[in-house]
């Protein structure tokens, strides 16, 4: 179509209403540049059946509005034939988005804070920053464990893939348990939010125990019972059960405890041991998880509502040898005789220290020939102190509270020290006493209306356990 027929009366006749029907929408504005800016004699594509009948019946009518003739109805077919070549461009065939996502993974390693898992992903540090404060929210980042996987997502601009900007992180997660995935989603607008998903489990009590043929740990293993379970079991009578010493062939054990299973039933993960029994040499121990109503902890409790717990621990350090003794001996580094006043562990450096029972931080500093030293109030008369650490866990200092088993510290070999070690002093009175031979007071003891719910309690949970059967051999755990 050449250009000096639009400039005619009927040329403007057909093209003003045409174009204020399509004006304001993309395929209007392509419209008019089409027949704006054709050259003489371009091509004209051709349109199948179809499209045409796709024009609107508003389209017909501006065709028809005044008798075409010959010359008019070649111009108004070329028009009609631009219009619905656009139409079909602009609404049936959308341009494609330019928003890709790139998915990455990676593995905590030794000495990882979240920040340097997401910058090292390539992650911007603002970004990083926005994200990790969100997940604060629902996840506390120090608890991160080596191997732990987080996946990252960032949004790629295909139009600015060779600019040096970072693509932009969108999305971060990660599992803190097998059932509770946690992450860190971009708003439009409004920044990182937290999301929390977590998942039905289904719960299943077991029942299991087994003859002790030369340890607890071995047997309970070659029962099938999961290690976690063993460690916890073995945990929970450490208070009074010597494993080196009382332990026989013949004594039997069992445990009544927690698995959760998926919808396909495989076990996932073992929960909390709600019973448990050891007889030796003739003599039963049971214990029971309960938690007590007025100061909301959880506890285990012999069958009088004594818990098993003592005030302190014999040893707040573990897979850790003794290496020096209570008492008079000849000082490794000074070379004279000189009383030692308390035990010594000897254990790798950066080994975790535990308090050993709950109490209040009176010292946590520097202090001579100790070292990086703490000492713990726990009653008016107990007091523990440790020696020569590496450095101090996060938030240990005067006045701070803490919970028997907590991690107070590492093993180090600050102040005079030949080697990586613990030293630990439990003081009586103001008097330091051998931590390995002192009676230890007793933990809680349930009176009045608390033990009445404690029995009613046990009660329920041995009904439980006579209508579970005895699993000598528990199935492994299923898998994917």
């Amino acid at each position: 179509m050449k250009s000096s027929a639009l400039s005619g009366p009927v040329g403007k006749s057909l093209l003003i209403p045409v174009l204020t029907m399509i004006a304001g929408g993309a395929a209007g504005a392509l419209l008019v540049t089409t027949l704006i800016t054709d050259p003489d004699n371009g091509p004209v594509q051709e349109v199948n059946t179809a499209q045409m009948q796709e024009t609107t019946a508003t389209d017909d009518t501006v065709v028809a509005a005044a008798p075409p003739t010959e010359t008019e109805e070649a111009v108004t077919t070329e028009i009609l034939e631009k219009e619905a070549d656009v139409a079909v461009a602009a609404y049936v065939a959308p341009a494609a988005q330019n928003l890709n996502e790139l998915t990455k993974t990676v593995s905590v390693s030794k000495g990882d804070t979240l920040m340097k898992v997401l910058t090292r992903a390539g992650a911007d540090r603002t970004e990083s920053y926005e994200a990790i404060t969100a997940l604060n929210e629902i996840f506390d980042p120090r608890s991160l464990k080596i191997g732990q996987d987080v996946t990252l997502y960032f949004g790629i601009d295909e139009a600015r893939e060779s600019d040096d900007t970072a693509p932009s992180l969108i999305r971060v997660s990660l599992n803190e348990d097998v059932d509770r995935q946690l992450a860190a989603v971009r708003t439009p607008g409004e920044g990182f939010t937290a999301q929390e998903t977590i998942l039905e489990l289904d719960r299943k009590m077991v029942r299991a125990g087994g003859i002790i043929q030369s340890s607890l740990f071995l047997s309970a293993a070659q029962a099938g019972i999961p290690t976690k379970t063993i460690v916890d079991l073995i945990r929970i009578f450490s208070y009074d059960v010597d494993f080196q010493r009382e332990i026989q062939p013949g004594d039997s054990f069992e445990v009544y405890f927690e698995r959760f299973a998926d919808e396909s039933g495989n076990i996932l993960k073992e929960g909390s041991i709600l019973w448990a029994s050891m007889t030796l040499s003739g003599k039963e121990f049971s214990v029971y998880r309960y938690k007590t109503d007025d100061d909301g902890f959880t506890d285990y409790y012999d069958e009088k509502g004594r818990s098993v717990k003592k005030t302190l621990m014999r040893t707040p350090i573990d897979g850790a040898r003794l290496t020096s003794g209570f008492g008079k001996r000849k000082h490794p580094t000074l070379g004279y005789t000189k009383m030692h006043r308390g035990v010594d562990f000897g254990a790798r450096s950066g080994t975790p220290i535990m308090a050993a029972g709950n109490g209040t931080v009176e010292f946590a500093a520097r202090n001579g020939g100790y070292g990086n030293y703490v000492r713990i109030r726990h009653n008016n008369e107990f007091k523990t102190a440790y020696a020569h650490m590496r450095k101090f866990a996060k938030g240990i200092r005067k006045g701070a509270r803490v919970k028997q088993g907590q991690i107070i510290g590492y093993v180090g070999s600050t102040g005079r020290s030949t080697g990586p070690h613990l030293h630990y002093e439990v003081h009586k009175g103001g008097r330091q006493i051998n931590p390995l031979s002192v009676k230890l007071p007793a933990g809680r003891k349930l009176d009045g209306k608390m033990l009445a719910a404690f029995k009613s309690h046990s009660d329920q949970i041995r009904q439980e356990i006579a209508s579970v059967e005895l699993e000598t051999q528990l199935a492994s755990a299923k898998t994917d």
